[in-house]
């Protein structure tokens, strides 16, 4: 024991043993074996990485593919699929569509919570002021004869009740004046009240059958009195124009009561009614209100502008309004049977013409996370919806950018507003996915392309992308849509310059609206406006740089 303690105590035996304990510890921490196994979970990590992106294209997403490269419909370059899902663990529905905090910032989303109100309508009507029909007045020859001379000298002249309006030279009328003044000759009672009688039918007045008598002597000529005061709306004779008893002078109409005619499509005449109160507008008179009741809504429509005109009498004791002149109105109407019913604003809406979607927000996620749903809808109050079905209060709904949602949904694939299945793509040759057979139907990549299904086998959903600036715009757009005949539905978004259309093919087309509209002065996906309409348009109108 003695020998072994010496030996332990020599420093060349304690130097070598540290030196063995060394290379011991080094290939336990450094072995081969442990690198090829970090290496080995490094590689797997990277290879499950790599596994899972998904490569698609931007115009045909039915198309994925498990590397980059070209898509085989179109030959543009693949890019990556982003894939939904919540973060640490997050409870996100499959079908929902995640932005983040920069995608939802460059899209401009916007969201409100869905609340209940009494649903009030605003309608904008036009129209023009007319002349009362119950004024207007044919003043006419009683007795034929020769315009000797016409005391009318244009179309607009004011006259008087029992203004002297033109002579007439009338034979037969001499003819009677002098079997008046023979009868009386005679004294001939009975002769002679039928000889006044045949004068009164005539239209003379008793002081002129009274001078007739009293100077004793027949006149060649009569003077026509007007029969009511007014103002001249038509002339139709001249000076040395034969005419025959019965025919028509002059065309009378007394404007110190006028009727404001105003068009109401078929959609609002459901909701305007005999008595109610109505404000208007003339372009003549800028800067001031007039009110009025609806006295009259025609029972008939027009087949060609699908609208009915609505009567608004008033009076004009200062003569300003004058006929022909436009008029613009303002109508709220509130919605009876829709009291503390749902509404939302109409940029929340995708309308497909059957179906209308809107996307929610899903509550308790970091990252946001928005769901499409199927809505029914309610009367339209102009610039949002009655929701009758499919939304709960106080859900968060997308009111701003939901076309850049509802794009993210058809990239990856998801439920979207022209695909109300999930697509289930079904692996081909070559790496690629080739499309399902419940996938949307292909579109034609344009701003102008006709969205999802039809109400009907003649009625079908477009959207044409139109330019505009202001309110002013959108009524005008709207207007000259609606007026063509076949376009049963007509909504113009100010903010994404995108008009929505409800067409009848079988009576129009696409490309008819689109002309109409560049008629008018905005130019569309389709065609362009001429210069000169558009230099003509309101400086608040002009869209262009």
């Amino acid at each position: 024991m003695k020998t072994i303690k010496d030996i332990i105590k020599l420093k060349a035996v304690r130097y070598t043993a540290l030196i063995l304990g060394g290379f011991l510890l080094g290939w336990a921490f450094f072995s081969p074996n442990q690198s090829n196994q970090a290496s080995t979970h490094d590689h797997e990590h990277a290879a499950g990485e790599a596994e899972s992106e998904v490569w698609t294209c931007s115009m045909h997403p039915q198309i994925k593919q498990d590397k980059p490269g070209k898509c085989p419909l179109c030959a543009m370059d693949l890019i990556p699929l982003r894939k939904g899902g919540g973060e640490g663990g997050e409870a996100v529905d499959p079908n929902a569509i995640q932005l983040s905090e920069e995608a939802i910032a460059l899209a401009n989303v916007q969201t409100t919570r869905v609340s209940r109100g009494n649903p009030v309508k605003t309608m904008r009507l036009y129209g023009k002021i007319a002349p009362d029909e119950r004024s207007l007045q044919s003043q006419t020859a009683h007795v034929s004869g020769r315009i000797e001379t016409l005391n009318v000298a244009f179309t607009g002249q004011t006259v008087q009740k029992g203004q002297t309006l033109a002579t007439l030279y009338s034979p037969e009328l001499f003819n009677a004046q002098q079997e008046l003044l023979e009868a009386i000759r005679m004294q001939q009672p009975m002769l002679v009240t039928a000889a006044r009688e045949k004068l009164a039918y005539w239209k003379l007045t008793p002081e002129q059958i009274a001078a007739i008598e009293k100077s004793g002597k027949p006149s060649s000529t009569v003077a026509i009195k007007a029969n009511v005061s007014g103002v001249v709306m038509t002339k139709r004779v001249n000076t040395g124009d034969y005419v025959s008893q019965g025919g028509v002078l002059f065309d009378i109409a007394n404007l110190s009561k006028v009727w404001a005619l105003f068009d109401a499509y078929e959609a609002d005449l459901p909701f305007i009614k005999k008595g109610d109160k109505i404000s208007f507008t003339l372009q003549a008179l800028p800067g001031r209100t007039f009110t009025g009741i609806v006295a009259f809504i025609d029972p008939m429509i027009d087949p060609t502008t699908r609208t009915a005109r609505v009567r608004v009498e008033t009076g004009n004791p200062g003569m300003e309004f004058k006929p022909e002149m436009y008029a613009t109105a303002q109508l709220e109407a509130s919605l009876r049977g829709h009291d503390n019913q749902l509404v939302i604003p109409q940029s929340a809406v995708l309308w497909t013409g059957k179906r209308s979607v809107v996307y929610v927000k899903q509550p308790n996620v970091n990252v946001p996370a928005f769901l499409l749903r199927e809505i029914d809808l309610g009367p339209s109050l102009g610039g949002s919806y009655v929701v009758l079905a499919g939304l709960n209060e106080g859900e968060e709904i997308v009111t701003n950018g939901v076309f850049s949602i509802d794009a993210s949904a058809q990239l990856e694939g998801k439920r979207s507003m022209m695909n109300p299945v999930e697509a289930k793509p079904v692996t081909g040759h070559e790496g690629h996915v080739m499309p399902a057979q419940n996938a949307a139907p292909q579109t034609n990549h344009s701003s102008a392309h006709m969205q999802g299904m039809s109400e009907s086998n003649k009625t079908k959903s477009f959207t044409l992308e139109v330019k505009g600036s202001c309110g002013m715009c959108k009524e005008r757009i709207e207007t000259t849509a609606k007026g063509v005949a076949g376009v049963t539905e007509a909504v113009w978004n100010q903010e994404t310059k995108v008009l929505k259309l409800q067409i009848d093919t079988n009576k129009t087309s696409l490309q008819a609206v689109s002309k109409a509209i560049a008629k008018v002065g905005h130019d569309t996906s389709l065609h362009k406006a001429d210069k000169a309409v558009y230099d003509a348009l309101p400086g608040c109108c002009h869209y262009r740089e």
